[in-house]
């Protein structure tokens, strides 16, 4: 994008963020079916943003699962012998709940503190808007793209995506592509721009643990029958072992190994731990023995209870032995785990480890597949180019050697200003080459152009190769 579109886009900040606004306005919470209007609604405000954006073909794709919530697709094929790029995203959001720890209403949008407030703005209404504001910008500045695009858009993601494995198997060819580009992710930093190569999957499952038939009363009981909540305690308590690991048989047997690269790049990362406990609240940063809490978010299989109940939870006493008892647990997977293959094992666990006289069921809320591409993918390449010429152009060549000669310096690397003249290959004022300057792990930076000898090119790709996408001095080996 040119200095002269960069700043029209800007000049037009006040009406994407009312347009934002009006979009996150919208209750989609798909879950939910007193809001199933409101979600079809939100549907119909992505179609329609995707026209006026100059995208073709749009239109709305009814779909058979539970809720019926429609997907959104549009397209435009003009871009003869290049890529096909496909934007995923996901108009619907979650429950708004519990509605007191909001400081503003979740569907009244609200600029605080330079940040807009909202549900779903962040997931991933925001990120949905901003790609088709840039197709409709860029149509309207240069009469075309440099890629074909094809855009997808779907209304169930927050309730496991159950029509979508069925959608791609009928509509294979309308959805054919080169690259998938989604986000809905994260960054590591408001300041630093991030390149997520690895997409967790997911499986969702309900434990329901009965004792008795009814409940039994402890005065006249206890100490003779079985109580089931705390067996459902006890069986939930062996989920892992004292290293952190999940301990159902074969639940790691398909698990691709973090690279040395890639755990490399997570130790890289401006992770403060302390900094991470005061933002969440908590006293500790428990998990898998042998990673760092980074790479447990990232790259590890994980498992979380989330909820559980049964017995007497009113105010007052009830001196009851629950008979029942139940828990939701969910698994974070990675490559190359699949959750067809994971629930009978976490089915069979469940009922080899508990008593014969409990009777137990699991039921599944469906799962999603991690996905994972390669570092060195065309696509990673071209994103992180661009994400880090965008990033100069932001701050300018000499505050990027700024901190680029900062980070160098941090991480113990051998930093050479020089004043005369330099090629790509060979700086001429000490005769070394960008093979010697790799192999000595030094940076080399200009004073006359600002630019990184050797490094606009070289540094940039070894920074954003790292998985960083930060502007950060990370030589190769």
């Amino acid at each position: 994008m040119n200095a002269t579109s960069s700043n029209e886009l800007t000049g037009e900040q006040q009406r994407y963020l009312d347009e934002l606004s009006e979009f996150l306005r919208i209750p989609s919470v798909s879950t939910l079916t007193e809001n199933k209007g409101d979600v079809r609604r939100a549907a119909e405000w992505v179609a329609e943003d995707l026209r006026r954006s100059g995208v073709e073909n749009v239109r709305l794709i009814e779909t058979d699962g539970p809720m019926g919530h429609p997907l959104v697709y549009g397209d435009w094929l003009h871009a003869e012998g290049q890529p096909t790029i496909l934007i995923y995203g996901h108009y619907d959001v979650q429950p708004p709940d519990p509605l007191d720890e909001w400081k503003t209403p979740p569907f009244e949008p609200t600029v605080r503190d330079g940040c807009l407030h909202a549900r779903g703005a962040s997931d991933d209404k925001g990120q949905i808007h901003f790609q088709v504001s840039a197709m409709r910008h860029l149509l309207a500045a240069d009469g075309r793209l440099p890629v074909n695009v094809k855009f997808f858009v779907e209304g169930e993601e927050e309730s496991g995506s159950p029509t979508i494995d069925a959608f791609l198997g009928e509509h294979a060819d309308r959805l054919a592509c080169d690259l998938i580009l989604v986000s809905d992710t994260g960054m590591v930093a408001e300041d630093v721009p991030s390149l997520v190569t690895a997409m967790r999957g997911l499986i969702y499952l309900q434990v329901d643990l009965r004792t008795a038939p009814a409940d039994l009363h402890s005065g006249s009981f206890g100490g003779a029958v079985p109580n089931a909540i705390a067996e459902l305690v006890e069986l939930l308590a062996g989920l892992k072992d004292a290293a952190g690991r999940i301990a159902i048989p074969g639940w790691y047997d398909d698990v691709v190994p973090l690279t040395d690269e890639e755990r490399a790049n997570f130790a890289a990362l401006p992770f403060v731990a302390e900094q991470f406990k005061a933002v969440t609240g908590v006293g500790a940063l428990p998990g898998e023995e042998g990673y760092s809490p980074e790479e447990r978010m990232s790259g590890r299989p994980t498992a979380d209870i989330n909820g559980i109940w049964g017995g007497f939870t009113g105010v007052g006493s009830k001196t009851i032995i629950p008979a029942e008892a139940h828990a939701k647990v969910s698994f974070r997977l990675v490559a190359d785990q699949d959750p067809a293959r994971l629930e009978p094992l976490f089915e069979r666990w469940v009922r080899d480890s508990v008593p014969e006289y409990v009777q137990v069921s699991v039921r599944s809320f469906g799962g999603v597949k991690p996905a994972l591409t390669p570092l060195d993918h065309p696509g990673n390449r071209a994103a992180a180019k661009a994400g880090l010429h965008q990033s100069i152009h932001d701050a300018g060549w000499a505050q990027f050697v700024s901190i680029l000669r900062a980070k160098a310096e941090e991480a113990g690397r051998v930093v050479i200003d020089v004043d005369a003249r330099h090629t790509s290959d060979r700086c001429e004022a000490c005769g070394h080459t960008a093979k010697e300057n790799r192999a000595s792990q030094a940076v080399f930076s200009c004073r006359g152009c600002g630019h990184i000898l050797n490094a606009d090119e070289h540094a940039a790709r070894n920074i954003l190769r790292a998985g960083l996408a930060r502007l950060a001095a990370t030589p190769a080996a």
